[in-house]
């Protein structure tokens, strides 16, 4: 197995974002977390809810880049969200919501940055996704792991994430595990 290479981000609920990148291949894990804030230990699902933590919503995971590259997870995480919308994604609001990106060295950086620049003329509005170096990352809870796959008739998976995942198929069917 190649070494795998790590990558952490948020694009409102982390369920959406989970769900997308199980889909795609050269991903081989997916954990649902907590990033971003400045409370004391790990913080609890209730206490990021309230949004006085910091913290946002974000997934991390490991892939193989001898199958697919940091910038084309990153593009397809900033085409699959939108990144214009500030501390929001649909009915979901505040800065546990917001898009961002933690990166993990100064080339995931870069990379980063090149992608937002990048993507930008493809949005009427300007991106506002935040690209900040990682400090720490928090698991969430156990019932947050694999939500869409363990949950797809949920309303809140048929309403919000099915159509994302719809988008992800007809975008990048050239990217998805089989």
């Amino acid at each position: 197995m190649a070494d795998l290479k790590t990558a952490t981000f948020g694009g409102g609920c982390f369920w959406c974002v989970e769900a997308i990148f199980q889909e795609v291949q050269g991903i081989e894990k997916v954990v649902s977390g907590y990033s971003g804030g400045n409370a004391p230990g790990h913080p609890t699902y209730r206490e990021i809810c309230s949004g006085l933590t910091g913290h946002a919503e974000v997934i991390q995971l490991n892939f193989d880049p001898n199958q697919i590259s940091y910038e084309e997870i990153l593009i397809i995480f900033m085409t699959t969200h939108d990144p214009t919308t500030l501390n929001r994604q649909g009915a979901d609001a505040g800065t546990q919501y917001r898009s961002v990106i933690y990166y993990h060295d100064e080339q995931q950086r870069e990379i980063a940055e090149e992608v937002v620049k990048a993507v930008q003329q493809y949005y009427d509005d300007p991106i506002v996704t935040e690209v900040s170096a990682l400090d720490v990352f928090y698991e969430a809870e156990d019932y947050h792991q694999n939500y869409y796959r363990e949950n797809p008739n949920q309303g809140y998976c048929n309403y919000v994430i099915t159509p994302k995942l719809n988008k992800l198929r007809k975008l990048y069917s050239d990217k998805l595990k089989a």
